[in-house]
């Protein structure tokens, strides 16, 4: 067993593999970029080493930096984690020549399965079905639209070594495919430096179903079941569980038996998973999808239902350990399902979320545990992956298992952020998830996208109003703010009366204050319906405050002039102040169409005009880069560009101007 490990990623993962370390009585080694000096994994590991700057690049992707690292520290091994450099040769080669070993498969396994291109050949040529497509080599743009008007239509587009949803393109018109092509290839390139892509029939009402393999160095290789993960987002996994529901016997067998034969096909010999899709339509035959030749995000709920621990095997096979069990000695009890908390507003198109961790707190009950990444003391940067925390539940049946995740849902405190939890509460809590599951789960019943309850947005600003009153008054610094709307000729109308204005955009909202012996009473002005509600607030420590009312419990905190909200996984942040002052800012600060804004903080990673070039309305214009997805804007209108205000490569907040327009002539 080696005595040193080093974890060559960060976050939840790094923390995962520290955790299994510490058990087995394995010392760790983290290592960081400067963006990462004070990140969680940093300090629970027993040694820790900056490689380099904030961007992936020059530092998690940077494999030498890695070797470096483990050489200086004495480690005997490396664990990749997930993404990174996990499935990359670069960094097995380098173990490989500066005598480390790399906690995975073997290199031959990687090559052969981090081409999509080759691992469907192999897949076929080792008997397991693939969906119909084009996975040539012929990459010409003319040979690519040739195959896509043979495939038919719809069809998705690829990238030939990607994964979570990039490089991926579905594609509805023939006339939409060199655009397509041009997007996917760029994301393809700048997320995994290979533009290959491949084509594949797209199935119209598919089902994400996987499976887990498990193989030592001596020949030995076993499934430990399957997992769903058909509830996704732009093919990127929200909810996971095992075993899948609705999947009868003998498909379940099928899907074994695939995965198998695949991974002997390679001679696997570590934790590996073959993923696979079915039509819900019929269901009775899955077509190969890929191989994660790695360990994978929802790994838990394959621990959780088996007993056994993937990353002890991960490490113990590494180390030259035969499987201490065969596939008759595993057994699946239960049920368990996973749910990502990701930094996301899924109220905003899942615009990405950066910025301090206010307050987190995770809950502790049973059948419930939390991997987590993050703590009170973190900060969210938009260089890496979204992910905060993954709350998974576990239990006898599927019925329980989901009300235990909807309360730990719901108990998971992260203050600071917006993340995915209400609506990973509402998929959980709808009717259809008791159905087959599909991966378009979240278009079908949220066809416009996800919005929280408008009664819970009321409630809300509610209760920032009040809280912001609370917060003004208890500043020591202002002994005004003490004093509640008053004026020196004559009483205000009403005990402690304040006009103020909540919120931003279309969720700005104007609010009366009254503050009495009874509490803080929050009403609408005379344009707006509103159910008036009494709040009675409590100071917390560090700055916070509990209001409660209309059988609801909230936590606040003022954070500069803006109030955070969080009440049971939903939270907010909107500005409040008073009115006049309010409608002054906003009046100052219009909007004329002549600007193209970032709609979402990032990295301006493209800029596709240059200043006095002439522009057509919804012209592709820059691309901003947010946790390792690429979002393009467009131009609102025709029009000559007469600046850009940032530079390339800049992080920008959200609503920074990129491009500035002048009429056409």
């Amino acid at each position: 067993m080696f005595e040193k490990i080093l974890i060559a990623n960060r976050g939840e993962i790094a923390c995962r593999v520290i955790r299994t370390c510490r058990r087995l009585g394995i010392w760790t080694v983290a290592v960081y970029s400067e963006a990462d000096a004070g990140a969680r994994h940093v300090r629970e590991a027993d040694e820790a080493v900056c490689i380099g700057a904030a961007p992936a690049a020059q530092s998690y992707l940077d494999a030498d930096a890695v070797i470096r690292a483990a050489l200086q520290t004495g480690a005997q091994a490396i664990h990749p984690g997930y993404g990174f450099l996990s499935e990359r040769l670069a960094l097995v080669e380098a173990c490989t020549r500066a005598g480390l070993a790399f906690v995975g498969p073997h290199a031959q396994a990687i090559a052969s399965m981090g081409s999509k291109i080759e691992s469907k050949r192999i897949a076929r040529a080792a008997g397991v079905p693939c969906i119909p497509g084009y996975d040539g080599d012929d990459q010409s743009v003319q040979r690519l639209q040739e195959e896509a008007a043979r495939i038919g239509f719809p069809l998705l587009i690829k990238a030939s070594a990607g994964g979570g949803g990039k490089g991926m393109r579905r594609v509805e018109r023939a006339e939409d495919v060199a655009a397509q092509l041009s997007t996917a290839q760029a994301e393809a390139q700048a997320a995994f430096g290979d533009a290959r892509v491949l084509l594949e029939r797209f199935i119209e009402r598919p089902r994400h179903v996987e499976v887990q393999l498990l193989g030592d160095r001596h020949g030995h290789l076993v499934h430990v079941f399957e997992r769903e993960c058909s509830i996704q987002r732009n093919y990127q996994k929200l909810i996971e569980e095992a075993p899948a529901h609705h999947l009868a016997p003998a498909v379940r067998q099928r899907l074994f038996d695939a995965a198998l034969a695949l991974g002997c096909a390679i001679g696997y010999d570590s934790a590996g998973t073959v993923e696979f899709v079915l039509d819900a339509d019929r269901g009775d035959e899955p077509y190969f999808l890929e191989v994660n030749t790695r360990l994978q995000v929802e790994h838990p709920v394959t621990e959780l239902t088996t007993g056994l621990d993937l990353v002890e095997w991960q490490i113990r096979v590494a180390a030259g350990e035969p499987l201490g069990f065969a596939q008759g000695d595993i057994r699946q009890t239960g049920w368990a399902i996973e749910a990502r908390v990701n930094a996301e507003d899924p109220a905003e198109r899942f615009a990405p979320s950066f910025g301090p961790v206010t307050g987190y707190a995770e809950p502790e009950a049973e059948g419930l545990r939390i991997d987590s990444g993050i703590d009170a003391h973190s900060t969210i940067t938009p260089h890496y992956d979204s992910l905060l925390a993954k709350v998974i539940a576990h239990g006898a049946s599927r019925e329980v298992v989901r009300l235990r995740l909807v309360r730990g849902l719901q108990q998971l405190r992260v203050q600071g952020l917006r993340t995915t939890q209400p609506l990973l509460i509402d998929v959980l809590q709808h009717p259809a998830f008791q159905d087959t599951l599909v991966t378009g789960f979240l278009p079908t019943h949220w066809p416009a996208g996800w919005q929280p309850q408008p009664a819970l947005v009321q409630e809300a600003q509610a209760v920032a109003v009040a809280a912001w009153q609370q917060a003004q008054a208890a500043c020591d610094d202002r002994p005004m703010a003490c004093l509640q709307a008053w004026r020196l000729t004559a009483p205000v109308d009403g005990p402690g009366r304040s006009h103020l204005v909540v919120g931003e955009g279309a969720q700005c909202a104007n609010r009366v204050l009254r503050v009495t012996a009874e509490g803080a009473r929050v009403e609408a002005d005379a344009t707006e319906e509103f159910e008036a509600a009494q709040w009675l607030l409590r100071r917390l420590p560090e700055g916070q405050w509990q209001a409660q009312g209309s059988g609801r419990v909230w936590h606040t905190r003022a954070q500069g002039h803006a109030m955070q909200v969080w009440h049971g996984g939903w939270s907010a942040q909107w500005p409040v102040g008073l009115r006049v002052a309010q409608s002054a800012a906003a009046d100052a600060g219009g909007h004329s169409g002549d600007s193209v804004c970032a709609d979402l903080p990032g990295v301006l990673s493209q800029l596709l005009v240059g200043v006095g070039e002439q522009v057509a309305e919804g012209a592709p214009v820059a691309v901003v880069e947010a946790m390792k997805l690429l979002h393009t804007l467009h131009a609102p209108r025709d029009g000559v560009v007469r600046a850009l205000p940032q530079v390339l490569g800049a992080t920008v907040p959200k609503g920074a101007v990129l491009v500035e327009l002048a009429p056409a002539d």
